[in-house]
């Protein structure tokens, strides 16, 4: 699916509407350069999917994890950014495993180190149009679940 001049609000709302048929389990990987509107559209995510706190950008921790509850059930919303590796090596796959669990919905910044680990993902490509819109292309499992 495919999503042209996207203002900040348009990309929240649309950040929103795929959390709103996110599952737990399932993982959903952001791409875009630098100022594309990965984190924001984590943040906004968050926030539907009843994260309470502030969500920041996970840059210098590798991962945050927040506490949601969903429909009544206890849901963990994780956020990770893999910028800082240049590679997945076999002990770092079990780490990565321990954010990819049933009972969570894990969105990945700059997932391009994890890819060959993951099954699956939902794919949310961000690229600047103009200075203040972007272009989205969501792919995978949820892009079906949105129509």
């Amino acid at each position: 699916m495919k999503f042209a001049g996207l203002d900040e609000a348009a990309l929240a709302d649309l950040a929103a509407r795929v959390a709103a048929v996110l599952a737990p389990g399932d993982v959903v990987v952001l791409s875009g350069e630098v100022g594309a509107g990965k984190t924001t559209f984590v943040r906004a995510a968050a926030r539907t999917l009843g994260v309470g706190e502030r969500v920041t950008s996970p840059t210098y921790q590798f991962a945050r994890g927040y506490e949601a509850e969903v429909r009544g059930r206890p849901l963990t919303v994780n956020h990770l950014d893999l910028y800082r590796l240049e590679g997945i090596e076999a002990p770092d796959v079990l780490e990565i495993d321990d954010y990819l669990g049933e009972d969570a919905v894990t969105f990945i910044e700059w997932a391009e180190p994890a890819l060959g680990v993951l099954k699956r993902p939902t794919v949310v490509e961000l690229d600047h149009e103009t200075p203040g819109t972007r272009r989205v292309t969501v792919t995978g499992p949820v892009a079906g679940r949105l129509c």
